[in-house]
């Protein structure tokens, strides 16, 4: 009992002691209890917004990128005295290198975050973005433009700028928008096709972080990855085993003959839908016929390597099916679901193999696929079969049953007949 209670006041000893800490560092700050209270927007706003800035939270204060005197309370002069180092507000060509105090400096950085990198001016002028502004291009993306000002969060903040699932519409602000970037002379619809995306839904409406947005291929602070040249190299840090089964094939060479970039020319490049079987039909909107005339050698093998495909996948949902009518009846269908496992890891590889356009091994992939799908098919059937004479059975039993109760009744009813009413 004196343990709890000695554990209760020194939790509440913390909670005063971080409350008057918090009450503390605002009333010590005059930079935030001068602006906030100014009817400007431009001037109150960063004191409004800083209040969930990461860094104010580490102790950094305004003073920190501006300079000046945070104890001066109804002293402007003081306040904004050059002699305290007051900067005012940086000129936009002066962020890279304002950010850079800190973030440069791995022993200051190492204070508060061992593992972060210090090297993100260094990139960042590797970049178009960072290239172009030391050219003198003012509208080009800065530190600001990505992570916000005065309400800095930290990357895995799901308010930050840069939190995976809103990468997409920051970058858009600037790419997406027709006014800003016509003088560039570059598309501003890729945020509306990324929309439309297989890896947007994923990211999206999935929750998965580790699906593609714009800086997973374009790179962050830096150049874009390495071997930008070729975008298979790009699409290839995630899609490792498809990459390589296409540099095995026949469409490697002819492509790089034809100047084509290998991946975008069947997936095209931000609007990238999720890949179907039916891309390998060879009609007039699949892949396949951008370069290859109907009826052609190549589009007859397409649509072999289809129907060998969608053979194994018809297969497998049949007994998919099966298996769950047999499961929901009540029978175990735990070995035959497990086996089932190993056929839908054929069809993946059949799938992922069409890019090596070896038919021999998607045929060896399909067979072996069907032989355990039928397997399981016919387990399933069993399941079902044995329900019905289980079910069967049941009925008989129950009949014999309720006839031998008949038949004990009315012989009941015989002897107390015979018995008569004195009897």
């Amino acid at each position: 009992m004196k343990i709890a209670l000695r554990i209760a006041c020194l939790g509440l000893l913390l909670t005063v002691a971080g409350l008057i800490r918090i009450s503390f560092a605002e009333a010590a700050d005059a930079c935030i209890d001068c602006h906030i209270g100014l009817r400007e927007e431009r001037f109150n706003r960063p004191a409004v917004k800083i209040k969930d800035d990461y860094h104010l939270a580490r102790g950094l204060g305004c003073q920190s990128c501006h300079g000046g005197d945070q104890t001066a309370f109804d002293n402007k002069a003081q306040s904004h005295s050059p002699a305290k180092g007051f900067l005012g507000k940086p000129k936009r060509h002066e962020i890279p290198e304002t950010c850079g105090k800190c973030h440069s400096d791995p022993n200051y950085m190492r204070k508060f975050n061992p593992s972060i990198r210090t090297d993100q001016v260094k990139e960042y002028y590797t970049s178009v973005h960072g290239k172009r502004f030391r050219e003198g291009d003012q509208k080009v993306a800065v530190c600001i433009s990505c992570h916000d000002v005065h309400a800095i969060r930290a990357v895995k903040d799901q308010m930050a700028w840069t939190y995976p699932t809103k990468v997409a519409e920051t970058c858009g602000r600037c790419h997406g928008n027709a006014d800003y970037m016509k003088a560039y002379k570059i598309p501003t619809d890729q945020l509306d096709k990324y929309k439309q995306s297989i890896h947007y839904e994923m990211l999206t409406k999935r929750a998965d972080l580790a699906s593609p947005t714009c800086n997973s291929c374009h790179g962050s602070h830096g150049a874009a990855p390495p071997g930008i040249d070729s975008v298979a190299n790009v699409c290839s840090h995630c899609h490792v085993a498809t990459a390589e089964l296409f540099a095995k094939s026949a469409h490697k060479s002819a492509f790089a003959e034809l100047g084509m970039p290998a991946c975008v020319t069947c997936h095209s490049n931000h609007d990238i839908t999720k890949p179907s079987d039916a891309m390998l039909a060879g009609g007039e909107d699949t892949p396949c016929a951008t370069c290859h005339e109907a009826d052609s050698a190549p589009l007859k093998k397409a649509a072999e390597l289809r129907t060998m495909i969608e053979g194994l996948s018809s297969r497998l949902d049949q007994a998919a099916t099966i298996l769950t009518r047999a499961e929901h009846a009540g029978m175990e269908i735990g070995s035959p679901r497990f086996e089932l496992l190993a056929a839908k890891e054929s069809l993946i590889k059949a799938r992922a193999e069409t890019h090596s356009l070896q038919i021999e091994k998607i045929k060896t992939a399909t067979d072996s696929g069907l032989i355990v799908a039928q397997k399981s098919l016919e387990s399933g059937q069993g399941l079902l079969a044995e329900l019905q004479f289980r079910r069967k059975g049941l009925a008989v039993s129950m009949l014999v049953i309720v006839a031998v109760l008949v038949g004990l009744f009315l012989k009941i009813r015989e002897v107390d007949r015979r018995r008569g009413p004195g009897g």
